[in-house]
């Protein structure tokens, strides 16, 4: 998506050869007119999949879920890092440990959000080594959900992520995928791979 490119170009900070900052538009701070072009980017490509919920985990997909799930006029639901105080019936749970943050958290879902009926896109805002994608999916098979895809936002395409995925047979979808951050520079592999 060339708009998403050109932000991250002009407003991405890379932290090292592993992570790019994006908090100044994505995950810390949104821009509203880039995240609803997102979400129509990614409901136009998932349109046919017969998608009837967008799941996020929170916090950073909140957002283009959100643009997403209207793009597609389909219910959000917010998969949780933390159990809440509560809501403790009826959930299904994972362990998952994050890349960026170096530490694991127990991926929360309630069964009343998500049934067997429901064909399900996941929304991220990056893919790294995939295990958030993992668990979000490991929660909805648990539910006995289908799993319609996974939009991403920026994948870094370097990292094993994509292939995991693939290869549990997962079509991922990737609005900006960066080849490289090294030597300070951000590189993209060309959209016709």
């Amino acid at each position: 998506m060339k708009e998403l490119k050109e932000r991250i170009l002009k407003d991405g900070y890379i932290i090292n050869e592993d992570i790019l900052k994006v908090d100044s538009f994505i995950n810390h701070q949104a821009d509203p007119g880039l995240m609803k072009q997102i979400g129509e980017a990614l409901a136009a490509h998932f349109k046919d999949k017969g998608v009837t919920k967008v799941v996020t985990i929170e916090s950073s997909g909140i957002a283009p879920a959100l643009m997403t799930a209207l793009a597609l006029e389909v219910p959000m639901v917010i998969l949780k890092k933390e159990p809440s105080k509560v809501l403790n019936e009826g959930l299904l749970q994972t362990m998952v440990t994050s890349f960026t943050k170096g530490t694991s958290y127990e991926l929360t879902l309630s069964k009343r959000f998500i049934t067997e009926m429901d064909h399900v896109l996941i929304v991220d805002d990056f893919l790294a080594n995939g295990e958030a994608a993992t668990g979000a999916i490991r929660l909805l098979r648990m539910a006995h959900a289908t799993v319609a895809g996974l939009g991403i936002l920026i994948e870094k395409s370097f990292q094993p992520g994509r292939e995991k995925l693939i290869e549990q047979g997962i079509d991922v979808y990737s609005l900006a995928r960066i080849s490289s951050l090294k030597d300070g520079a951000i590189t993209f592999i060309p959209e016709s791979e």
